[in-house]
């Protein structure tokens, strides 16, 4: 199951949901990155970046 809906102030997103964290991006070399539990390498991950 999926359903993703974005507008403007808001958006609903539906998924089956097996994890759940939050975490800031962190700067990394000239990069960013997330850090996450090592027991979820190689799963797919969907970011969603909001703004405070």
């Amino acid at each position: 199951m999926r359903r993703f809906e974005f507008k403007k102030d808001a958006f609903t997103f539906q998924t089956e949901v097996k994890f759940f964290f939050e975490k800031k991006i962190t700067k990394f070399g000239n990069g960013a990155k997330i850090d996450a539990p090592k027991e979820h390498i190689g799963k797919k991950v969907i970011v969603l970046v909001i703004e405070e």
